[in-house]
């Protein structure tokens, strides 16, 4: 079964997003590197139950959160997603060292994204330019 493993916060002002969720809910937050503000959240996933995420630039009116969902081939759950009704918002990127991932939306519009966690020793190359997501 499909779960899942990863969470988007987006916001206006991802600083001041920042900021709050440090201050109101005692999570760790740290910058990690690309071509757009994004900073990893752990919620101390570590040592109890729950999942760790990010915040990241609001890429369109409305967006909120926005869910990962963890599946063993990228291809058979994009084409699950269509046959479902729903559709690709993005292309398939390659993240170095994690494995390859894409967003989609539901019939609502509900955006969300696929992981194919792959290890390090296998992450192919592509001939992509890696992107950070």
């Amino acid at each position: 079964m499909a779960r899942v493993v990863h969470f988007e916060i987006t916001a206006d002002k991802p600083e001041r997003a920042v900021r709050f969720y440090e201050q109101a809910l005692g999570w760790k937050i740290e910058p990690w590197g690309g071509p757009s503000p994004y900073w990893l959240v752990s919620t101390g996933a570590d040592i109890e139950t729950g999942i760790d995420g990010a915040i990241r630039d609001r890429a369109g009116d409305g967006q909120t959160t926005i869910n990962t969902v963890s599946v063993p081939n990228l291809e058979v759950a994009v084409e699950a997603v269509r046959l479902a009704g729903g559709t690709v918002v993005g292309e398939i990127q390659l993240i170095p060292e994690v494995g390859r991932f894409v967003y989609v939306a539901d019939t609502e519009g509900n955006e969300f994204g696929l992981m194919e966690n792959m290890p390090r020793a296998t992450v192919p190359d592509l001939g992509l330019a890696p992107r950070v997501v």
